[in-house]
């Protein structure tokens, strides 16, 4: 691990180092995960498979 990257986050977050040492690891990730859109899902999925469908059988002629 790289402890000094840890710390770096942690007081770029405001941790102070002793608030930032008793952080549980799921505190840790909840502070430093990235935020973003959220996983596609199945209902995601089949959205883009109508939207771009799988043209393998053309594809194969060429």
């Amino acid at each position: 691990m790289n402890w000094a990257a840890i710390l770096r986050t942690g007081l770029a977050l405001g941790l102070m180092p002793d608030a930032l040492w008793r952080l549980s690891l799921v505190e840790w990730r909840a502070l430093t995960a990235a935020s973003g859109p959220p996983p596609l899902d199945r209902a995601g999925l089949d959205a883009l498979r109508a939207r771009f469908p799988d043209n393998s059988g053309k594809e194969a002629e060429r």
